[in-house]
Protein backbone atom coordinates (compact mmCIF):
# COMPACT_ATOMS: atom_id res chain seq x y z
CA UNK A 1 0.00 0.00 0.00
CA UNK A 2 1.30 3.41 -0.92
CA UNK A 3 -0.86 5.97 0.81
CA UNK A 4 -0.90 9.66 0.02
CA UNK A 5 -1.48 11.54 3.25
CA UNK A 6 -3.57 14.42 2.07
CA UNK A 7 -7.04 14.93 0.65
CA UNK A 8 -9.17 11.85 0.22
CA UNK A 9 -6.32 9.44 0.95
CA UNK A 10 -6.03 10.76 4.51
CA UNK A 11 -9.69 9.98 5.14
CA UNK A 12 -9.12 6.52 3.71
CA UNK A 13 -6.25 6.00 6.15
CA UNK A 14 -8.42 7.11 9.05
CA UNK A 15 -11.18 4.70 8.05
CA UNK A 16 -8.62 1.93 7.62
CA UNK A 17 -7.24 2.56 11.11
CA UNK A 18 -10.64 2.58 12.76
CA UNK A 19 -11.72 -0.61 11.01
CA UNK A 20 -8.44 -2.34 11.91
CA UNK A 21 -8.88 -1.30 15.54
CA UNK A 22 -12.19 -3.16 15.60
CA UNK A 23 -11.03 -6.16 13.59
CA UNK A 24 -7.76 -6.64 15.49
CA UNK A 25 -8.94 -5.97 19.04
CA UNK A 26 -8.58 -9.63 19.96
CA UNK A 27 -5.56 -10.36 17.74
CA UNK A 28 -2.13 -11.13 19.13
CA UNK A 29 0.55 -8.46 19.19
CA UNK A 30 2.40 -10.33 16.47
CA UNK A 31 -0.70 -10.45 14.26
CA UNK A 32 -1.29 -6.73 14.74
CA UNK A 33 2.27 -5.91 13.75
CA UNK A 34 2.14 -8.29 10.79
CA UNK A 35 -0.94 -6.42 9.58
CA UNK A 36 0.95 -3.12 9.90
CA UNK A 37 4.00 -4.49 8.09
CA UNK A 38 1.91 -5.94 5.27
CA UNK A 39 -0.18 -2.78 4.95
CA UNK A 40 2.48 -0.09 5.14
CA UNK A 41 5.85 -1.74 4.53
CA UNK A 42 8.68 0.78 4.82
CA UNK A 43 6.19 3.52 5.62
CA UNK A 44 5.75 1.92 9.03
CA UNK A 45 8.07 2.51 11.99
CA UNK A 46 8.33 1.79 15.68
CA UNK A 47 8.97 4.50 18.25
CA UNK A 48 10.85 3.45 21.37
CA UNK A 49 11.86 5.21 24.57
CA UNK A 50 14.34 2.35 25.15
CA UNK A 51 12.63 1.41 28.38
CA UNK A 52 12.61 -2.01 26.80
CA UNK A 53 12.84 -3.40 23.27
CA UNK A 54 9.69 -5.56 23.33
CA UNK A 55 7.76 -3.81 20.53
CA UNK A 56 10.93 -3.37 18.47
CA UNK A 57 11.61 -7.10 18.82
CA UNK A 58 8.05 -8.01 17.88
CA UNK A 59 8.13 -5.66 14.89
CA UNK A 60 11.46 -7.01 13.67
CA UNK A 61 9.86 -10.44 13.36
CA UNK A 62 7.09 -8.98 11.19
CA UNK A 63 9.30 -6.58 9.21
CA UNK A 64 13.05 -7.34 9.47
CA UNK A 65 15.10 -4.15 9.40
CA UNK A 66 12.14 -2.06 10.59
CA UNK A 67 12.94 1.55 11.46
CA UNK A 68 13.01 2.12 15.24
CA UNK A 69 12.78 5.82 16.04
CA UNK A 70 14.35 7.03 19.29
CA UNK A 71 14.15 10.57 20.68
CA UNK A 72 17.44 11.66 22.24
CA UNK A 73 16.27 14.58 24.34
CA UNK A 74 19.69 15.33 25.78
CA UNK A 75 18.36 14.49 29.24
CA UNK A 76 18.38 10.69 29.13
CA UNK A 77 19.93 8.43 31.73
CA UNK A 78 23.19 6.84 30.50
CA UNK A 79 21.44 3.47 30.84
CA UNK A 80 18.85 4.54 28.27
CA UNK A 81 21.50 5.50 25.71
CA UNK A 82 23.24 2.22 26.42
CA UNK A 83 20.03 0.30 25.79
CA UNK A 84 19.60 2.09 22.46
CA UNK A 85 23.14 1.19 21.41
CA UNK A 86 22.65 -2.44 22.42
CA UNK A 87 19.36 -2.70 20.52
CA UNK A 88 21.04 -1.31 17.43
CA UNK A 89 23.89 -3.78 17.77
CA UNK A 90 22.00 -7.02 18.33
CA UNK A 91 18.53 -6.69 16.78
CA UNK A 92 17.40 -6.75 13.16
CA UNK A 93 16.24 -3.13 13.23
CA UNK A 94 17.36 0.23 11.87
CA UNK A 95 17.65 2.63 14.80
CA UNK A 96 17.03 6.27 13.87
CA UNK A 97 17.94 8.81 16.55
CA UNK A 98 16.06 12.10 16.48
CA UNK A 99 17.39 15.16 18.28
CA UNK A 100 15.78 18.52 19.11
CA UNK A 101 16.68 21.58 17.09
CA UNK A 102 18.47 23.05 20.10
CA UNK A 103 21.03 21.41 22.37
CA UNK A 104 20.32 21.59 26.10
CA UNK A 105 22.83 24.45 26.36
CA UNK A 106 21.16 26.37 23.54
CA UNK A 107 17.75 25.85 25.12
CA UNK A 108 19.09 27.04 28.48
CA UNK A 109 20.49 30.16 26.81
CA UNK A 110 17.11 31.02 25.27
CA UNK A 111 14.67 29.92 27.97
CA UNK A 112 16.83 29.79 31.09
CA UNK A 113 18.22 26.71 32.84
CA UNK A 114 16.08 23.84 34.11
CA UNK A 115 13.09 24.60 31.91
CA UNK A 116 11.88 21.10 32.77
CA UNK A 117 11.25 22.28 36.35
CA UNK A 118 9.62 25.59 35.47
CA UNK A 119 7.57 24.61 32.41
CA UNK A 120 7.75 20.85 31.77
CA UNK A 121 5.09 21.02 29.07
CA UNK A 122 7.18 23.45 27.02
CA UNK A 123 10.33 21.40 27.60
CA UNK A 124 8.57 18.25 26.36
CA UNK A 125 7.19 20.13 23.36
CA UNK A 126 10.64 21.36 22.37
CA UNK A 127 12.60 18.19 23.07
CA UNK A 128 10.06 15.43 22.29
CA UNK A 129 6.90 16.44 20.48
CA UNK A 130 8.36 18.66 17.76
CA UNK A 131 11.28 16.36 16.90
CA UNK A 132 8.91 13.40 16.64
CA UNK A 133 6.53 15.28 14.36
CA UNK A 134 9.44 16.04 12.06
CA UNK A 135 10.79 12.51 12.26
CA UNK A 136 7.48 10.84 11.45
CA UNK A 137 6.79 12.83 8.29
CA UNK A 138 7.94 10.04 5.98
CA UNK A 139 5.72 7.39 7.56
CA UNK A 140 2.04 6.55 7.23
CA UNK A 141 1.89 4.55 10.47
CA UNK A 142 3.83 4.23 13.70
CA UNK A 143 3.88 1.77 16.57
CA UNK A 144 4.11 2.51 20.28
CA UNK A 145 4.49 0.45 23.42
CA UNK A 146 1.44 1.94 25.14
CA UNK A 147 -0.44 -0.40 27.48
CA UNK A 148 -3.89 0.08 28.99
CA UNK A 149 -2.75 -1.05 32.43
CA UNK A 150 -0.04 1.62 32.76
CA UNK A 151 -2.27 4.46 33.91
CA UNK A 152 -5.88 5.70 33.78
CA UNK A 153 -4.98 8.03 30.89
CA UNK A 154 -4.06 5.00 28.75
CA UNK A 155 -6.95 2.74 29.71
CA UNK A 156 -8.79 3.16 26.39
CA UNK A 157 -5.79 2.85 24.06
CA UNK A 158 -6.89 1.09 20.83
CA UNK A 159 -4.65 -1.57 19.33
CA UNK A 160 -4.94 0.37 16.06
CA UNK A 161 -6.24 3.91 16.00
CA UNK A 162 -6.03 7.24 14.25
CA UNK A 163 -3.53 9.88 15.38
CA UNK A 164 -5.56 12.96 14.54
CA UNK A 165 -2.79 15.41 15.40
CA UNK A 166 -0.25 13.80 13.08
CA UNK A 167 -2.77 12.37 10.59
CA UNK A 168 -1.25 8.91 10.80
CA UNK A 169 -2.24 5.40 11.79
CA UNK A 170 -1.13 4.65 15.34
CA UNK A 171 -0.50 1.03 16.28
CA UNK A 172 -0.29 -0.11 19.92
CA UNK A 173 0.19 -3.86 19.57
CA UNK A 174 0.68 -4.58 23.28
CA UNK A 175 -2.16 -2.35 24.48
CA UNK A 176 -3.94 -5.33 26.04
CA UNK A 177 -0.81 -6.74 27.68
CA UNK A 178 -0.08 -6.61 31.39
CA UNK A 179 3.31 -6.21 33.01
CA UNK A 180 3.32 -9.97 33.51
CA UNK A 181 2.88 -10.43 29.74
CA UNK A 182 5.81 -8.11 29.08
CA UNK A 183 7.99 -9.91 31.62
CA UNK A 184 7.10 -13.29 30.12
CA UNK A 185 7.96 -12.14 26.58
CA UNK A 186 11.26 -10.64 27.75
CA UNK A 187 12.17 -13.88 29.51
CA UNK A 188 11.16 -16.13 26.62
CA UNK A 189 13.00 -14.18 23.93
CA UNK A 190 15.86 -12.65 25.90
CA UNK A 191 14.74 -9.16 24.94
CA UNK A 192 16.88 -6.21 26.01
CA UNK A 193 15.51 -4.03 28.80
CA UNK A 194 16.74 -0.84 30.42
CA UNK A 195 18.79 -1.69 33.54
CA UNK A 196 16.86 0.98 35.47
CA UNK A 197 13.79 -1.30 35.44
CA UNK A 198 15.59 -3.49 37.99
CA UNK A 199 16.56 -0.47 40.09
CA UNK A 200 13.13 0.71 41.22
CA UNK A 201 12.06 2.57 38.06
CA UNK A 202 8.79 1.33 36.54
CA UNK A 203 8.76 3.85 33.71
CA UNK A 204 11.88 5.50 32.30
CA UNK A 205 11.88 9.00 30.87
CA UNK A 206 14.25 11.96 31.07
CA UNK A 207 16.48 11.85 34.14
CA UNK A 208 15.42 15.20 35.69
CA UNK A 209 11.72 14.25 35.56
CA UNK A 210 11.83 10.57 36.55
CA UNK A 211 12.07 8.94 39.97
CA UNK A 212 11.70 5.44 41.36
CA UNK A 213 8.14 4.36 42.15
CA UNK A 214 6.87 3.47 45.58
CA UNK A 215 5.08 0.26 46.46
CA UNK A 216 1.48 0.36 45.27
CA UNK A 217 1.99 3.22 42.80
CA UNK A 218 1.13 2.78 39.13
CA UNK A 219 3.91 2.48 36.59
CA UNK A 220 3.71 6.13 35.54
CA UNK A 221 3.80 7.59 39.07
CA UNK A 222 7.53 8.21 38.85
CA UNK A 223 7.15 10.56 35.89
CA UNK A 224 6.79 14.28 36.74
CA UNK A 225 6.12 13.31 40.35
CA UNK A 226 4.28 15.92 42.36
CA UNK A 227 2.69 17.45 39.27
CA UNK A 228 -0.63 16.91 37.54
CA UNK A 229 1.29 16.20 34.34
CA UNK A 230 1.11 12.52 33.35
CA UNK A 231 2.05 12.55 29.65
CA UNK A 232 4.79 14.25 27.66
CA UNK A 233 2.47 15.15 24.78
CA UNK A 234 3.51 12.43 22.36
CA UNK A 235 0.32 10.51 23.07
CA UNK A 236 -2.19 13.28 23.61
Amino acid sequence: MTAVQDGRATEDLKALAEQAGRDLEDASAQEILQWAADTFGKRFCVTSSMEDAVVAHLASRALPGVDVVFLDTGYHFPETIGTRDAVEAVMDVNVITLTPRQTVAEQDAEYGPRLHDRDPDLCCALRKVRPLEEGLKGYAAWATGLRRDESPTRANTPVVGWDEKRRKVKVSPIARWTQDDVDAYVAEHGVLTNPLLTDGYASVGCAPCTRRVLEGEDARAGRWAGRSKTECGLHG
